[in-house]
């Protein structure tokens, strides 16, 4: 097993829960520590109970929230969760109606708060039961379920101290920031008198969490050290996450081989990925019959109305070869949904009433047989 994988692939491992593979990654620590710690310049902690790899990225992505989360309430309730948490030792318990009443009081100044409504409930059982996952809390009577149906329902927690982990910690007082910009600028200001240092770590973590690295100007300083200094970037990648580095005029990728995977991949065995594969191959299709334009940049300025038309054209081309779901799903929704994909995987980005599509689209494209005819024979 490759440990550094492990860590990457999850927010943190407890002992509590997986003691084998605890003191496996544990062992191994000696072993990637420095890459953790030189290249990619993340913090790993490590205590009697508890290993996290702080995965800090380079710039934010539109990927990068709470897959369970649907609202901002919900950001606003895990953090005031977090405040209760802070104040509790751990192994106290506290029942359910305590911490309604405390996110309440720390919520109704900044945003509407009413239990009666279903949505708001639903919100605070979504941070409950994505906080027993991750073991932050431990249910030792009732369900957190049942608070969505019932106001009035009850439920017994326990605190079991892992909270305490869960977020950062900053060196500088983060209360006057405005936006994730600022979090990221504060991220690499502990190495300032080093730009070469900031300059490594920003390659590193892009690589190793996204699915790309773009730039505009073959000048760009980022683009000029990973160019100059691939061999070494790509050795050290591929001897502690695996995969390999592919450069491009305007982009770089990691890519992992088809039977050494590891986390989240494209493409995968789902109806999206498929359909995803099959609307990047028409947009080459077009590319190459010169109705589209490659910039200087190497990408592709659409509207959104001539992107959607592509998504709808694949879909009634191939009907019978897409699942019910997809076959049956509503234009605007199959819409937002490929391009929603697209956009976590970094094939597009939205700009206004623009679509920019970006080099990863000419990566990976995908078309059927030219003799099926969409009901699953050849």
């Amino acid at each position: 097993m490759n440990e550094i994988r492990t860590l990457m692939e999850k927010f943190w491992i407890c002992r509590d829960s997986d003691k084998e593979t605890f003191y496996k990654v544990k062992r191994d620590i000696p072993n990637f520590q420095r890459f953790i710690r030189e290249q990619l310049g993340w913090k790993l902690i490590h205590t009697e109970k508890l290993l996290k790899l702080e995965k800090k990225p380079a710039h934010a992505e539109a990927f990068m929230g709470i897959s369970e989360f649907t609202d901002i309430r919900d950001y606003c309730i895990l953090c005031v969760v977090l405040m209760y948490l802070e104040d509790a030792e751990e192994g106290r318990q506290f029942l359910l109606s305590e911490l309604i009443d405390y996110v309440e009081t720390q919520l109704k100044n900044y945003m509407p708060v009413d239990w009666t409504s279903f949505t708001q409930r639903k919100s605070l059982v979504r941070v409950l039961q994505y906080m027993e996952r991750l073991q932050m809390i431990r249910v030792y009577e009732g369900k957190s379920e049942s608070f969505s149906q019932e106001a009035g329902q009850e439920v017994l927690y326990e605190n079991t101290g892992y909270s305490k982990y869960f977020t950062s910690s900053f060196t500088t007082d983060i209360s006057g920031y405005e936006s994730f910009r600022d979090f990221e600028k504060t991220d690499f200001e502990e190495v300032q008198e080093n730009r070469g240092a900031r300059r490594i770590n920003r390659v590193y973590r892009q690589l190793a969490v996204c699915p790309a690295l773009y730039w505009d100007s073959a000048e760009d300083a980022d683009a000029l050290y990973l160019k100059n200094q691939r061999q070494w970037v790509g050795r050290y990648l591929r001897e502690n996450m695996g995969g390999n580095l592919d450069i491009y005029r305007n982009a770089a990728f990691l890519t992992l081989d088809a039977d050494d995977c590891y986390g989240t991949v494209h493409p995968r065995d789902a109806q999206i990925s498929e359909s995803v594969l099959i609307v990047c191959s028409e947009i080459q299709r077009q590319l190459a019959e010169g109705k589209l334009k490659l910039q200087e940049d190497e990408s592709i300025a659409m509207t959104i109305q001539a992107l959607s038309g592509i998504i709808i054209n694949c879909r009634n081309k191939w009907k019978n070869a897409w699942s019910k779901e997809y076959c049956e799903m509503d234009e605007d929704r199959l819409v937002e949904t490929v391009l929603k994909y697209m956009t976590d995987w970094m094939m597009v980005r939205c700009e206004e009433e623009w679509i920019i599509v970006l080099p990863a689209v000419g990566r990976l494209t995908g078309q059927y047989p030219s003799d099926y005819k969409g009901d699953g024979e050849e």
